[in-house]
């Protein structure tokens, strides 16, 4: 079960996924999970495919043709559901297994990885999906535990120093470069874990949209992680 006492108006908790797609989000509500406990060998699908890169994408027709045992495909068609449930609502989801996801070098002051607290953004109205089957999963933050990273002044001060143009163009420059998307946790802040086998349905930014997106990070991993997310 989600520890939700942190974030108790952030967090609404849900039993299938007719609630999870159609329970509406609002001013304090930004992230919604069906809460599962999911039967099946996860790890056994992580260890039977073969991975050379750092993420490895699993389609449906690898996911099918891989050998495993009892547990291995009651895991198998939990997640076959899954991917038939979200692809029906109009989704697009993608099952990764992943050992990590690139560092940003570029800004060591300022990385604009997935490992920082961030919020995604889109150009039209949708939502974040991910569910963790294996491995460490995915954090939040509630939004009152987060600051904008760009309102910091010390913060500010060293991005304008990368930042080479007039003053009416750095708010486009922060938005170009994704600076605007990053959040710090305040002291005392109490992140929260998203847990083991629950899909998640998160707010993100979008023009005129009306809900907090919701503030979140990757795991740093200490070992592969088999992700849905979309």
């Amino acid at each position: 079960m989600i520890d939700s006492s942190q974030a108790k108006h952030q967090i609404q908790c849900v039993t299938n996924f007719h609630d999870l797609v159609s329970t509406p989000f609002n001013r304090e509500i930004n992230a919604i999970g069906w809460i599962r406990n999911l039967k099946g060998d996860f790890a056994e699908i992580v260890s039977k495919v073969e991975q050379n890169e750092n993420i490895t994408l699993i389609d449906e027709v690898l996911l099918r043709e891989l050998s495993l045992s009892e547990q291995g495909n009651l895991a198998r068609e939990i997640i076959l559901n899954d991917l038939q449930l979200l692809t029906a609502h109009g989704a697009a989801p993608v099952l990764n297994v992943v050992k990590c996801y690139d560092r940003d070098d570029d800004f060591p002051f300022f990385p604009t990885d997935v490992y920082s607290f961030h919020v995604d953004r889109s150009p039209i109205p949708t939502d974040t999906f991910l569910c963790t089957y294996y491995g460490v999963p995915s954090d939040i933050l509630p939004n009152s535990e987060a600051i904008q990273k760009i309102t910091i002044p010390e913060i500010r001060d060293e991005l304008k120093k990368l930042y080479d143009g007039d003053d009416e163009g750095f708010e486009a420059f922060l938005t170009e470069n994704f600076f605007d998307l990053h959040y710090q946790a305040k002291p005392k802040a109490h992140p929260i874990s998203l847990g083991i086998g629950h899909i998640w349905r998160l707010a993100i930014d979008y023009p005129e949209s009306k809900i907090p997106p919701c503030v979140h990070r990757a795991p740093k991993e200490k070992t592969e992680r088999l992700l849905l997310i979309c």
